[in-house]
């Protein structure tokens, strides 16, 4: 037996608000269906047809998700009007989906004065076309890397979403509910937002300023405030790593004391976590864009090419060259 919610009474007299769901290809259900349930659940609360959507990829064919699954989409990659919301949803290989036609589509719906927004990894999308430039974006973590090395006129966050004008950028996962429900609020106030996620059973709502990634303390299972703080040290210097010895004197302790702690905790040295992170940097860029070697290993705080490639191998089991290889070439958009 299906209940009906209690009604949340919205003045609403105009037209709905339109959203336009392009799929790239291997896009990430989670953030896609996210979204859309947010706008369906928005509409069954308050009675009304708040908002209407279209899903759409390049092709009209069949959209192929990142977990195998396909999803039938109404047509393909048509012209907007100026009210509408282009939602880009992105996952895997974005390098690889960023088409020319696409790019060009996206900066001909930008001179119409389309809101234009990315969800998980789309945010590469849309800064490829050149629309992002002088904007504040977020991205998905794990391309954060790529996308700083890449998109210089870009300010980057690590916030769960970003609106800024007519660009919007969300993480990953749940970030898009984050990201509804405050333009559920915007658009029809703060009581349908809360009834929204009461029905999604989301009731840590977060915003704009809050982080994607967990906490240091809480994403390494350790509460030590001078063990978070070299940490953070370590993720915020990656090109030009530093010495354990200054790591320590910066927290007030001995480069033994150091080592201790991290052996305690972490069961590695603070040389060998250090270097894990470098050589994680290192992969990401590796795998997502198209550095050369020789300039992924500068930017992660290796002197030579010979030295980045024995520390690669040493942790990877295979060499930088053989990693890129493995990859593909992909084709330039």
């Amino acid at each position: 037996m299906t209940t009906q919610p209690q009604i949340v009474d919205v003045e609403h007299s105009g037209k709905p608000r339109h959203f336009v769901f392009v799929l790239l290809n291997e896009f990430t259900m989670l953030s896609f269906a996210a979204a859309l349930e947010c706008l369906r659940i928005a509409n069954r609360t308050s009675g009304k047809t708040l908002y209407t959507w279209t899903i759409v990829n390049e092709d009209g064919e069949d959209a192929l998700c990142s977990n195998g699954c396909t999803f039938r989409v109404e047509h393909s990659l048509n012209e907007t009007t100026r009210d509408d919301t282009i939602m880009l949803c992105g996952g895997v290989n974005v390098q690889k989906a960023t088409t020319k036609r696409l790019l060009n589509w996206l900066r001909r719906e930008a001179r119409r004065g389309a809101t234009i927004a990315g969800l998980c990894t789309a945010g590469y999308v849309i800064a490829k076309a050149g629309l992002l430039d002088g904007k504040t974006a977020a991205i998905h973590w794990e391309n954060h890397d790529s996308f700083l090395e890449e998109f210089e006129d870009v300010t980057l966050t690590k916030s769960v979403f970003v609106v800024d004008g007519n660009r919007i950028t969300a993480a990953g996962g749940t970030a898009a509910i984050d990201l509804m429900i405050k333009l559920i609020a915007d658009d029809h106030g703060e009581n349908l937002a809360n009834a929204v996620a009461d029905l999604l059973v989301y009731s840590a709502i977060r915003t704009s300023k809050d982080s994607q990634r967990l906490s240091i303390p809480t994403r390494i299972g350790v509460r030590h405030p001078k063990l978070s703080s070299v940490i953070q040290m370590m993720e915020a210097n990656i090109e030009d790593p530093i010495s354990p010895a200054t790591l320590a004197s910066d927290v007030g302790m001995s480069t033994r004391q150091l080592e201790r702690l991290f052996r305690r905790y972490l069961s590695r040295s603070p040389k060998r976590y250090y270097m894990e992170l470098r050589l994680q940097k290192a992969r990401n860029l590796l795998m997502q864009t198209d550095m050369t070697v020789i300039n992924v290993a500068l930017a992660c705080g290796f002197a030579s090419p010979s030295h980045f490639s024995k520390c690669y191998r040493s942790h990877y089991d295979t060499t930088p060259y053989r990693e890129r290889g493995s990859q593909g070439a992909r084709p330039n958009a």
